[in-house]
């Protein structure tokens, strides 16, 4: 379009059974000329939303489902990304920068939802599977560090997940089975002469489908389903309405086992129930008052019900006694409103409004060191957070970008506000070259059973005393540079420095507990916000995009990540790996008669800093019957390296209506033993190994017609 640069869209897959719709927003030049071709190179590390400077870019469907090993989620794609990684096999929680992966932020269609992970916890943005179907998504955000002002609670990152639109011209269907679940898939249009469409995704888990037939009796069994659904409705003067959800439903459970041979770790649990649920439903509206002006509104309705009931046997008879009975109710009603104005080429503005409305009802009754039942957590209420942003883009020269901006949060549930600035600029050094730099305040708040745990105060009092934290606040410094090397080949280089503070630490001076060292939960002593933490670290990527039947990726961070306790004291934190590389490619060959068939095969090697623990001391805890750590030395010591590699092999077959896909996706092909970490076998006292996962091998068929 003249007066606009040019846009190329890559790792667009096109199959013989369903149509391909691509959405391609345009930025305009500007220099204004009459029919003069200005020609750019598409940018695939930029992300969608173009207030966002450094540390962000975007991910394509085809990437989840092209990177080796990633079984088709968008978390466990992104741990191939520069500054990103996980310390467990079993989870697909997302570390960035040494950070907590509780500080991420998880977005849907522009609104707020908890973690989209079948058995998620308390506090976690991640889980064992996740309950995004690649059949729903569109290309999205995926961000590190600075991010623009309208994104609000989050420390670590934001994962800004946009659902696709259904094809308005054909209706067509998917199916699909695999080890880790059944799906199928629908979409179309209303009818011929409306432009409207909807798309619907329903996937069941392929061992609960064979349990359930009887084909199965598992002692232990993990169970989820999960429904998506995006409706797009047009009209010609009203605007665009879309109405769009997400729910998932993931059950474990173990059974009684009375045999003490199997009796392994500090707590004889043998039977437990874990349900893990999360539901989101919402409504948006745009409409465009000019062509340079729009407003955009969602209302979502958004829910997380967990619950975990453990029991215990006695060694000596087998008695039953409780052992743990936990749940964590959260719901959450959200406004948000947002108005985008282009006054120019060089200038645009973008403010808005979130106001959420959150209930929560939570409980924990758990066996304390003394053998008594205990209750830390027991509460039910609403409070409300509002949080308001504005930002402007500034062109003022072909050559210079300007982000700025501001972000309010205040959570009324602890009187705690935020007013956070945030700037980020791009230069052009050349057509082929950029450097930028990003600088930004982020806050997040913590989980509702944070706040409300029944912990003593200094006099030993049990109360909800940690109602008086404030929000945990980083100041984020990003600077970068950008080359392209040739015209699918980019190299890029980012460094940055993370100052973190008023982080919840143990109240006790003599106690060096952070909160930045939990992935999920709450805590059971009293905390103040007197804790700070360092990040830093420097990124490099090298990628080149698919072209010519074969893409690579090779990722590299070095990074130092670092906590102080209440009094001072510096520790390494949970997640400082330090080191971690990460290469994948992937190679595609035709076949077939008219070449119209494609095989493909796809790798990853992760090689990696192991996991930080906390020496434990044998005899104590030999004397103490329990686990006792040094605690003067948190984090101190690190499990051996990990590294692991993945292969991906698929067979596409494209017939006139419908197409075919058989993989077969392998994780850790050499089955490698990479250490988790340790843990005292109080039966053998000893400190035993835990280990990481070997081969795991996941096979798939996928029908399109």
């Amino acid at each position: 379009m003249t007066g606009y640069q040019e846009a190329t869209l890559s790792n667009v897959l096109v199959g013989s059974a369903r149509e391909v719709i691509v959405n391609a927003a345009l930025q305009e030049s500007v220099r204004e000329m009459n029919e003069v071709l200005i020609t750019a190179q598409g940018d695939k590390h930029k992300a969608g939303n173009d207030m966002a400077t450094v540390s962000a870019r975007s991910f394509s469907v085809e990437e989840t489902q092209r990177y080796a090993a990633s079984v088709d989620d968008p978390a466990r794609m992104a741990q191939s990304f520069a500054g990103v990684g996980n310390t467990d096999d079993v989870s697909n929680e997302i570390i960035i920068r040494g950070n907590s992966p509780r500080g991420l932020l998880w977005r849907m269609n522009g609104v707020e939802i908890p973690s989209p992970n079948h058995f998620s916890t308390d506090g976690a943005s991640g889980g064992g599977v996740s309950a995004l179907s690649n059949n729903m998504l569109d290309n999205s955000d995926f961000l590190t560090g600075a991010f623009p002002a309208e994104y609000g609670n989050a420390l670590s990152g934001v994962f800004d997940v946009k659902l696709r639109k259904g094809n308005n011209q054909k209706r067509e269907y998917v199916a699909q089975i695999g080890a880790l679940g059944t799906d199928i898939a629908i979409e179309g249009p209303f009818s011929k002469n409306y432009q409207g469409s909807y798309l619907a995704n329903y996937r069941y888990s392929t061992l609960g489908l064979l349990q359930e037939a009887g084909f199965l009796d598992l002692a232990d069994i993990n169970t989820y389903q999960d429904l998506a659904f995006n409706v797009n409705l047009p009209t010609e003067k009203l605007g665009t309405f879309g109405v769009f959800g997400l729910g998932g439903l993931s059950l474990s459970r173990s059974k009684i086992k009375k045999d003490t041979s199997l009796w392994t770790n500090d707590s004889f649990t043998n039977r437990y129930t874990f349900h893990s649920d999360m539901g989101v439903a919402g409504i948006n509206h745009q409409y465009f008052f000019n062509p340079n002006t729009y407003l955009k509104t969602t209302l979502a309705l958004t829910g997380q019900r967990l619950a975990y009931d453990a029991d215990s046997i006695s060694k000596s008879d087998f008695s039953e006694y409780q052992e743990s009975r936990e749940h964590y109710n959260n719901t959450a009603t959200r406004l948000n409103v947002m108005l985008n104005k282009k006054l120019n080429a060089r200038h645009t503005l973008r403010t808005g409004v979130i106001f959420s409305v959150l209930g929560y009802d939570v409980a924990s009754i758990n066996r304390n060191d003394a053998g008594m039942m205990q209750t830390y957590l027991a509460d039910k209420g609403t409070t409300t957070v509002f949080q308001g942003y504005g930002q402007w883009k500034y062109k003022f020269a072909e050559k210079w970008v300007l982000n700025t901006g501001l972000h309010y949060f205040d959570l009324a549930l602890t009187k705690s506000s935020s007013l956070e600035p945030r700037a980020g600029i791009q230069y052009q050094l050349t057509d082929l070259q950029s450097i930028s730099f990003g600088v930004g305040l982020h806050s997040r708040m913590e989980s509702m059973s944070v706040y409300n745990s029944i912990v003593p105060d200094a006099n030993g009092v049990y109360g909800k005393n940690n109602l008086g934290l404030d929000l945990t606040k980083a100041m984020h410094y990003v600077v970068g540079y950008d080359r392209l090397l040739s015209e699918k080949l980019r190299l890029k280089l980012e460094a940055y420095y993370q100052q973190l503070y008023d982080v919840p630490v143990s109240a006790d001076t003599a106690d060096n507990y952070s909160l930045l060292n939990e992935s999920a939960g709450f805590s059971t002593v009293l905390l103040n916000n007197n804790g700070k933490a360092v990040n830093k670290g420097i990124e490099l990527t090298l990628e080149k995009f698919f072209g010519n039947r074969y893409y690579y990726l090779l990722t590299g961070s070095v990074f130092d990540s670092k906590y102080t306790d209440a009094a001072g004291r510096e520790f390494n934190t949970r997640y400082n790996a330090n080191y971690r590389f990460t290469l994948l490619g992937g190679k595609e060959w035709p076949a077939g008669k008219s070449d119209q068939n494609l095989w493909s095969l796809n790798g990853k090697l992760i090689y990696s800093g192991g996991n930080r623990y906390t020496p434990i001391d044998l005899n104590q805890s030999i004397t103490d019957e329990k686990t006792v750590f040094i605690t003067s030395q948190n984090y101190s010591k690190q499990v051996p390296q990990y590294w692991r590699i993945d292969l991906t092999a698929s067979y596409r077959m494209n017939r006139t209506h419908t197409a075919h896909v058989v993989s077969l996706q392998v994780q850790n092909i050499t089955n490698r033993e990479n250490i988790f970490g340790y843990y005292y076998e109080r039966e053998k006292q000893q400190i035993s190994t835990i280990y990481q996962f070997g081969l795991i091998p996941v096979v798939k068929y996928r029908l399109e017609f």
